[in-house]
């Protein structure tokens, strides 16, 4: 029996911990995250509030990791169907990862696999999404998303490869930017070639149709 109330009151506490921490987070910027202590390569960033990010980056990365960002709540029902049915059929395991999905993990989690890691992030995903609004998600993600190299956030990606601030960023730079962000120790923002250099052209021509959609429409009215 003591076994059944130790475990109630571990689950009240976990859940008031985790709801206060999201509630903390909608308000006050995230000073650092698991990632950040665990890279070797020490931390450059700069927290950017959102109205100082160009539109293009916010667009570019819609149109890159997630272009249902402002319909779902918080996770992607369709593109989940088609990884499983993809995954089902063997080969290289397809991700689903929503932007939402990537805040709840780099903010509040670690990064890596596993049932446990990926039940927590579903959890956060739903909190933030509650909690929080859609602009502040995005304003999380480019803040605390690895643009390089020891390198996190949008400013101080921008500050990295253009020399100048994440407000000024043009079309194609942002769409630079987003075109590394999935593998951002590996991907080359200036002077990216092959693949990495087809996406970003791709990206750039996207960020028309995001605007031109409306696909931003709950970040910019």
């Amino acid at each position: 029996m003591w076994v059944i109330k130790f475990l109630f009151k571990l689950s009240i506490h976990f859940v008031l911990i985790t709801v206060a921490s999201v509630g903390i987070y909608a308000l006050v910027p995230p000073p650092i995250t698991a990632t950040m202590v665990m890279d070797e390569n020490g931390i450059t960033k700069e927290w950017t509030s959102f109205g100082d990010i160009s539109p293009n980056m916010a667009r570019a990365v819609i149109a890159a990791e997630d272009s249902k960002f402002c319909s779902h709540d918080g996770f992607d029902a369709d593109a989940i169907q088609k990884a499983l049915e993809q995954n089902a059929k063997g080969g290289r395991i397809r991700g689903t990862s929503t932007i939402s999905q990537q805040v709840a993990k780099n903010a509040f989690l670690w990064q890596g696999g596993g049932y446990f890691r990926k039940g927590l992030e579903a959890y956060f995903t739903f909190l933030i999404e509650a909690i929080w609004s859609k602009k502040r998600i995005m304003e999380v993600y480019l803040n605390i998303a690895e643009t390089g190299i020891g390198t996190y956030g949008v400013q101080a990606g921008a500050q990295r490869y253009f020399q100048k601030d994440a407000k000024d960023l043009t079309r194609i730079e942002a769409a630079r930017i987003a075109a590394a962000l999935p593998l951002p120790k590996k991907r080359a923002v200036i002077g990216a070639s092959g693949f990495t250099r087809r996406y970003g052209n791709t990206i750039a021509a996207r960020i028309n149709i995001v605007k031109r959609d409306k696909l931003d429409s709950c970040i910019y009215k």
